[in-house]
């Protein structure tokens, strides 16, 4: 019989309700599942934050995160607040010996993603880190195809996260445009899931060259908890304080060359997270606006060549627990599912399960390299933070 964890959540937006979702929709796709959430608190001062902890199902609400952190019930904790308060809440719940699942990219800056990932490794707990992309079961099986080297020796990598949410002028000024409370724009904010679905596929990133640019410069003024996809008119104009787009070469540690791109204001594309790999002996492709599509090319002799669609199915990843037979969709919600199945499973049994903050490191190592590049106009290498047993960088975190 599953015993049950206590489960605190700091921040009731979006991504909180969604964690929440996550928990209450455990079993029915993880029946046997060894640890059953219990809500327990909510933490949030916004305006109905209270009645929404309750619609939730959560024994209880609080307008301070620390009454989540210190409550002695409260076993593991969800982070969805923003980047500026990563790093003060998860060091907090690391040091009162609570299992973190955060949103990247834990903190503003690389320095505190490493000294969130100092805080996690002292204490010994576990730690599940919201790269959800890696979850989509045509994701994994294309890692399977690669790691059994089906498609040969990769030579080309590109991945690409270009989205639109912040393409109208007329879009808001959050807390996701300026540097005190957002940090870096796309470096910090959609850059990670393209790095480490690279990194997670083909392995360590070494080097970088990396551009940015900003292209919208001012926007109208929004309330701290305005949404990043709010459009206003009139209004007093700020500065935006970060980059709307990035782009970088990358040489990975195994040879191959390739290329990274983030965006917030590319007109077209929704939220084309998505990758493409090259072999010796094919290729392969995926695109999260295609969730459940993966395209295959193999060069195996065969007398037509081209790309095939293989469709998720059983079989691949976690497919099973959603749906009986390819053709029928999994979504978006669903991976978050599966995150929350890995973040529980790690603390059921003590061993660690990917992306934890070992993978969110790593992947802020090859931010920060980028962010350098940026300054210095060169290929930077992304290497180890200066202070490797603090899991600290300095310039970005090399």
């Amino acid at each position: 019989m599953a015993r049950e964890i206590g489960i605190g959540t700091v921040s009731l937006s979006w991504m909180g309700q969604l964690h929440t979702r996550a928990y209450r929709r455990l079993f029915d796709h993880y029946p046997e599942c060894e640890l059953k959430p219990r809500l327990i608190l909510a933490a949030d001062p916004a305006d109905g934050a209270r009645e929404t902890a309750g619609r939730l199902g959560y024994e209880g609400w609080t307008g301070d995160w620390r009454e989540v952190v210190g409550h002695p019930d409260v076993e593991a904790v969800s982070i969805t607040a923003p980047n500026f308060l990563h790093r003060e809440v998860a060091v907090a719940a690391a040091k009162a010996g609570k299992h973190i699942w955060l949103e990247k990219p834990c903190g503003r800056f690389p320095e505190e993603t490493f000294e969130i990932g100092k805080a996690i490794e002292e204490a010994g707990v576990r730690s599940m880190i919201g790269l959800m992309y890696r979850h989509a079961p045509a994701v994994e099986y294309a890692k399977e195809i690669l790691t059994s080297g089906e498609i040969g020796e990769i030579t080309h990598y590109r991945g690409y996260f270009l989205a639109d949410y912040s393409a109208d002028p007329n879009g808001a000024l959050t807390w996701r445009f300026k540097d005190e409370y957002g940090g870096l724009g796309v470096l910090g904010d959609i850059m990670p899931h393209a790095a480490d679905m690279a990194q997670n596929l083909l392995g360590p990133i070494e080097s970088v060259s990396t551009q940015q640019d900003t292209f919208i410069r001012e926007r109208v003024e929004a309330p701290m908890g305005a949404s990043h996809f709010s459009i206003t008119e009139g209004g007093e104009m700020g500065a935006v304080e970060n980059e709307d787009y990035a782009s970088s070469l990358v040489r990975f540690g195994n040879g191959a060359r390739g290329t990274l791109e983030a965006s917030r204001v590319c007109v077209g594309p929704r939220v084309r997270m998505s990758f493409e790999v090259n072999g010796t002996r094919g290729a392969l492709s995926w695109d999260f606006e295609r969730l459940n599509e993966l395209r295959l090319y193999r060069t195996d002799g065969e007398d037509e060549r081209g790309y095939k669609t293989v469709y998720a199915a059983p079989g691949m990843g976690d497919f099973a627990g959603f749906q009986p037979g390819a053709g029928i969709s999994m979504g978006y919600d669903d991976l978050k599912v599966i995150e929350a199945e890995r973040f529980l499973a790690s603390i059921a049994d003590g061993r660690q399960r990917e992306p934890g903050i070992r993978e969110i490191v790593s992947t802020m190592r090859v931010v920060g390299a980028m962010d350098r590049s940026c300054d210095t106009g060169g290929w930077e290498n992304v290497g180890e933070p200066a202070e490797k047993a603090g899991w600290r960088g300095t310039g970005g975190g090399a």
